[in-house]
């Protein structure tokens, strides 16, 4: 071989190894930065606000090299991580301040995932997208006019004609459910804009028909607890907070540790978002009604209240609590753990408020969105990680749906004696009996006895 021969496959093997070198150093950064924004917002010894600005001052300077990479990242966190949505927005909102085009970038990337939702009939997501979108604007990030644009687009395809009431009723329910988290902004900047948005979606609901509520209810007295309708419940929480001057007390809001620099900022207006048209084939979510078990009188006196039926941070709890259910139903020990440490425990009576989401859950008409088993599953792990009081909360909300089985319906009334045998097949079988011996000198076809009888049946094969 001759040398020219040797140095050129010397040469060959030097480049080789440097692209493949470059490459796993490339690798390596992007695997960081994923780490990096993932994880913002999780314990550390820093505060929230010191990690953000650090993670800002990193991200800018990674952006000439992986600019579509952190892109991706921060759009999927969006997304799959909706409880941390303000920590996003406030990261986005500091990137802004430091690039406008890269904000720009972003606000373009998020519009094309939120389009692409509706037309693909991913309803969460369109609703995830959508909050980021409208948090964004506490950010300086958006106008608040181009905002406005966009419900009110949303609230004209409400109201379109010859289109299924199941798809105007998301429309408003995705653009109610977002108010929490911009309203304030928007009553302070565009009061009379908001004012007419909010008489828009009453007089829709004052027209809509709800020839569903009666077969979608799990109890057919509305004594001690009203079942209401889901928006017309989510309509009387924002009314209650429009009252409040928009000023709740649940969202967390790091951007205004950043104001100063975020007011700062250029922002930038939202492109005109039309709906896309109803087609046949696009399936939209059903209806349902608001599972009511527990008020703050059934919570001990010394602990945290527990937040009024129509307060706003009752709809922001609960749907947190369905998040993680959503994102952890498959793996029971893992969501137990997830929803005990639930951020905002310690202002709430948070074993009370997982018990009746879960049962919620478990009773919603017509089927539960996960396997029963599921629900049981979970309520069991919860009882073993928190032994101290989540099996006397259980016990007490057995009770309660003892007390009231007169009146629940056939389907939930059968999912109960399901959970019930199955739950005492994992805790040897033990209850205080006694106390339902009352039961013996009821009609055996009494729904009391019934119950008692086809839970004893039913646990005889476990």
């Amino acid at each position: 071989m001759s040398r020219r021969r040797v140095h050129e496959e010397e040469d060959g093997y030097e480049r080789a190894y440097k692209k493949r070198r470059r490459v796993s150093e490339n690798q390596e950064i992007e695997d960081r930065l994923e780490s990096l924004i993932l994880r913002v917002g999780e314990k550390s010894t820093s505060s929230l606000e010191s990690n953000l600005e650090g993670l800002a001052s990193v991200l800018e300077a990674d952006l000439g090299l992986f600019r579509s990479k952190i892109l991706r990242i921060l759009t999927e966190c969006a997304i799959r991580m909706p409880e941390k949505c303000t920590i996003y927005t406030t990261l986005v909102g500091l990137l802004n301040a430091k690039n406008f085009n890269f904000g720009g970038e972003f606000v373009d990337y998020m519009v094309k995932n939120f389009k692409d939702a509706l037309k693909s009939c991913k309803w969460d997501v369109a609703r995830y997208s959508l909050r980021f979108l409208a948090d964004l604007v506490n950010c300086h990030v958006l106008s608040c006019g181009s905002l406005m644009q966009l419900f009110d687009n949303m609230l004209d395809a409400a109201n379109e004609d010859g289109v299924p009431q199941v798809r105007r009723d998301w429309y408003v329910y995705a653009v109610l459910s977002t108010l929490p988290w911009v309203g304030r902004e928007l009553y302070e900047k565009k009061e009379q804009e908001l004012d007419h948005l909010m008489v828009t979606i009453e007089i829709f609901l004052n027209k809509r028909s709800k020839k569903h509520q009666a077969a979608l209810r799990v109890w057919s007295s509305d004594t001690p607890h009203p079942q209401e309708e889901y928006l017309d419940c989510l309509w009387a929480q924002v009314r209650k907070l429009r009252q409040d001057n928009w000023a709740e007390k649940h969202i967390p809001r790091p951007y205004l540790a950043f104001d100063s620099i975020l007011c700062e900022a250029l922002q930038h207006n939202l492109p005109t978002i039309m709906p896309p048209p109803h087609h046949e084939s696009y399936s939209y979510p059903l209806p349902t009604v608001v599972f009511r078990m527990f008020d703050y009188t059934d919570c001990p006196a010394e602990g945290p209240l527990l937040p009024g039926s129509h307060a706003i941070e009752r709809f922001l709890i609960e749907e947190h609590l369905r998040q993680i259910i959503n994102n952890y139903f498959f793996e029971r020990k893992d969501c137990a753990a997830q929803l005990l440490n639930f951020p905002y425990k310690a202002k709430i009576p948070l074993d009370y408020c997982i018990v009746e989401v879960i049962f919620g859950e478990l009773f919603r008409l017509p089927a539960p969105k996960h396997l029963e088993i599921s629900y049981g599953s979970i309520l069991i792990e919860l009882c073993k990680l928190q032994p101290s009081t989540m099996p006397q909360v259980l016990a007490q909300a057995t009770e309660i749906l003892f007390r009231r089985i007169d009146s629940m319906a056939a389907t939930a009334f059968d999912r109960f004696v399901w959970w019930f045998a199955y739950h005492l097949s994992n805790f040897q079988f033990r209850w205080s009996w006694e106390d339902w011996d009352s039961c013996l000198q009821r009609d055996p076809e009494h729904p009391r006895p019934k119950f008692i009888r086809e839970v004893l049946l039913k646990a005889l094969r476990y």
